[in-house]
């Protein structure tokens, strides 16, 4: 099941239709609210849902954190950096947070400047590694990186 809109609670400022990436969220010329045009083309990604300033788009949760009959409320809270994922079963009686930090950067600060690297060696076009695989997953000694290793802790729920 896709995202919906509540009517009553969009303006109608379009960045539901600016995120989305199969293009499906359209502002309706008559209300000036957001809609799905396509439900069944839904990717669920949830874009929509988190990019919206009045919490207007209500999503379908998956059966292994929230049962049939419940409702997801999502808050995305700029000053705090975190995203909270609110779940209200149907019976009215049991509520589930789930916090999460914001992990979008800024444009152009994720993605090294290619330009700005040293070309590969012979030796990297014939491994099987990605270009820089090792520097960018953080392979110390051949090993993954931890996030206990990293220097993460985790505090109520999320690692920081």
């Amino acid at each position: 099941m896709p995202t919906f809109v509540y009517m009553t609670r969009c303006d109608g400022c379009g960045q539901c239709v600016d995120i989305c990436p199969s293009d499906i969220m359209h502002i309706d010329k008559t209300l000036r609210r957001a809609y799905n045009i396509e439900p069944n083309m839904c990717w669920e990604c949830y874009s929509c849902v988190k990019a919206c300033p009045h919490q207007a788009i209500d999503v379908r949760g998956y059966a292994d954190f929230a049962p049939l009959g419940h409702s997801v409320r999502v808050i995305r809270d700029e000053d705090k950096g975190t995203i909270a994922w609110r779940i209200k079963f149907r019976n009215g009686k049991k509520d589930m947070e789930l916090l999460a930090p914001i992990t979008t950067k800024p444009w152009g600060t994720c993605i090294p400047q290619l330009a700005d690297e040293a070309a590969p060696s012979g030796d990297m076009r014939d491994s099987h590694l990605l270009f820089n695989e090792p520097k960018y997953v953080a392979m110390n000694d051949n090993a993954l990186a931890t996030l206990k290793s990293n220097g993460l802790s985790l505090k109520e729920g999320v690692y920081y």
